[in-house]
């Protein structure tokens, strides 16, 4: 049975969904969560769609084994390429991060020109593009795939001038063609800085944390599920390798000690724990 004190699942390929906790935390403080970051197959966004999808179930899989209440796919490719196959796993509602994020930049696109910077598969999916044109069908959009700044965010190269470099690179065709650019990775808020930068500052950055954070508060709401203790909540955060380097980053990030980080196993047949 699932009961309003049961934690919010929460998975991506690496660090990048700490953006979506971060923004849970702030509008959902007394919500208890699982985190897990799939570290030692980060990242996502270069592996085929047959891939994401099979690593999107066994993720789902493992945060539904700590009894979730909700699961949210924090991870853009998955998002976009493996929605179908969680929700027919899962036994628990699951929002991923594109349509929240994509009606977010509607709203706020005065000219209706947005960009969308993402990894190769979420960007080849088109999962933005169709996202976006659903909500406003005269929409204008302009997509950039950015892969390496996936890795740097792993890194925790945030404000390193490798970083100002790349995101130059990337993102220089952008200025005075948008007014409203997706961040469509949950990684890409870490570099946030450097691409305001590249940027020149002209282009309002959306990033999924907050758009899919109220999405989960809603849907929790709709099905009486909001966790209404007023007690600490219970934050776990297992990674697939690396816990140490999560640790910090993670720590770094989201402004508090996590005094629960776990190393889990990726098993041969795909079982997690």
């Amino acid at each position: 049975m699932t009961l309003p004190e049961n934690p919010i699942g929460v998975f991506d390929s690496g660090i990048g969904g700490l953006t979506v906790v971060r923004q849970l935390l702030e509008i959902l403080p007394h919500e208890n969560i699982v985190y897990f970051g799939d570290t030692a197959r980060v990242p996502y966004g270069n592996k085929s769609a047959e891939v994401v999808r099979e690593y999107a179930v066994q993720d789902a899989k493992f945060l539904l084994s700590k009894g979730v209440k909700l699961i949210v796919i924090a991870c853009n490719t998955a998002s976009a390429v493996a929605m179908d196959v969680v929700r027919a796993h899962a036994t628990v509602p699951t929002i991923g991060v594109i349509e929240p994020t994509a009606n977010e930049a509607i709203k706020l696109s005065a000219s209706k020109t947005i960009g969308v910077i993402g990894t190769l598969s979420t960007i080849n999916s088109c999962a933005y593009t169709t996202a976006l044109r659903a909500a406003d069908s005269g929409v204008h959009v302009r997509t950039q795939a950015c892969p390496l700044f996936v890795p740097l965010a792993e890194e925790g190269l945030f404000d390193h001038p490798a970083t100002d470099l790349i995101a130059n690179e990337y993102l220089s065709s952008f200025i005075g063609k948008v007014d409203v650019m997706i961040l469509g990775c949950t990684h890409y808020p870490l570099l946030r800085s450097a691409i305001s930068r590249a940027l020149k500052g002209e282009v309002r950055l959306i990033d999924a944390g907050e758009a899919t954070a109220k999405s989960v508060q809603e849907l929790l709401s709709q099905r009486g599920l909001l966790n209404r203790q007023k007690t600490k909540p219970l934050l776990e955060f297992y990674v697939s390798d690396f816990p140490q380097k999560f640790n910090d980053i993670a720590e770094k990030f989201l402004g508090m000690k996590l005094e629960f980080v776990r190393k889990v196993q990726v098993r041969s047949n795909g079982e997690i724990g």
